[in-house]
């Protein structure tokens, strides 16, 4: 059997279409189909069933998943045995993070880990969501909440800190806000409540506000529209510091601790690569967090 089609199949396990499998694999495809009708050949069983909404696994094919991820893994092993580890990283390595993380720390994390490893390619997908790891969207994922469900690895990375805060120019120009009761009068800015992905981030629904004037799915939206003045949100320290015309509110009274997971498929733990990457990731992001949030200290 051909490791070519097994690669071909888990790509298209992953995407649930031809099409953004040949994307993926870069090439065609045609030549997608032919590989699979190749493989359900050699298996005499249909191994995908397509509908309106793509191919999808039949029983067949969800059986073969398992033994064609654990050859993956078995290449993936090898190349690393036979061109040997080395003292450095090579190759592409994919991250998912939420958008604030992956604005206000990955850039300046991942740029060193790249700077001392000149053969190592980074990709960072910043998205509000929950990225999918059985479907192989990225190689790691981080995370908010540890995740309680599937063949994952989850490591701590860190704690981190969010505050009230909003620009000088719009605590000059608003009324006082002295106590919690006083943020009534103000303009609040927030996550869209329907589009809240993990209960971690419901901060202002923890602080028992009830409306949201300007709301984004996006953390880096609603920063930065605290940074232009335009109300009162809840936002990372580490990002505060960014921003030197933003201040923190309400110190004394709210100040909420969250903390960054790092999350891996399990059958990864074997790759010696993608284990020396993660303790890497691991000590630039504490590093950073560190340091950006005693920054925001010394300005504050």
């Amino acid at each position: 059997m051909d490791w070519d089609d097994i690669r071909v199949f888990l790509a298209v396990a992953r995407t649930e279409s031809l099409s953004a499998a040949g994307r993926s694999l870069k090439v065609d495809p045609a030549t997608v189909g032919r590989r699979i009708a190749k493989l359900e050949e050699a298996f005499e069983a249909p191994l995908f069933a397509k509908s309106p909404q793509g191919y999808a696994l039949t029983d067949a094919g969800a059986r073969l998943v398992g033994h064609a991820e654990a050859a993956e893994q078995a290449m993936a092993g090898a190349l690393e045995e036979v061109r040997g580890q080395g003292t450095g990283f090579s190759g592409q390595i994919r991250i998912g993070a939420p958008d604030g993380c992956a604005n206000f720390l990955l850039p300046q994390v991942c740029a060193a880990i790249c700077a001392a490893n000149p053969d190592l390619d980074v990709q960072i997908v910043a998205l509000p969501r929950v990225l999918n790891l059985s479907k192989r969207e990225v190689d790691m994922a981080i995370a908010v909440s540890p995740p309680t469900a599937g063949r994952l690895l989850v490591q701590k990375i860190t704690d981190y800190h969010l505050s009230l805060a909003a620009s000088r120019m719009y605590l000059r120009q608003n009324a006082p806000i002295q106590t919690p009761e006083d943020l009534k009068g103000h303009r609040m800015i927030g996550y869209i409540p329907d589009m809240i992905f993990d209960k971690e981030l419901d901060y202002l629904g923890d602080l028992g506000v009830e409306r949201v004037a300007l709301a984004s799915n996006s953390a880096s939206v609603q920063f930065q529209w605290v940074r232009l003045g335009m109300g009162v949100g809840m936002v990372h320290d580490f990002a505060i510091a960014s921003a030197p015309r933003v201040s923190r509110v309400l110190r004394e009274h709210i100040s909420l601790t969250r903390s960054f997971y790092l999350v891996r498929h399990a059958d990864d733990r074997r790759l010696e690569r993608m284990n020396r990457f993660a303790e890497a990731l691991i000590e630039g992001m504490r590093e950073e967090v560190l340091r950006l949030e005693g920054v925001d200290e010394e300005n504050s």
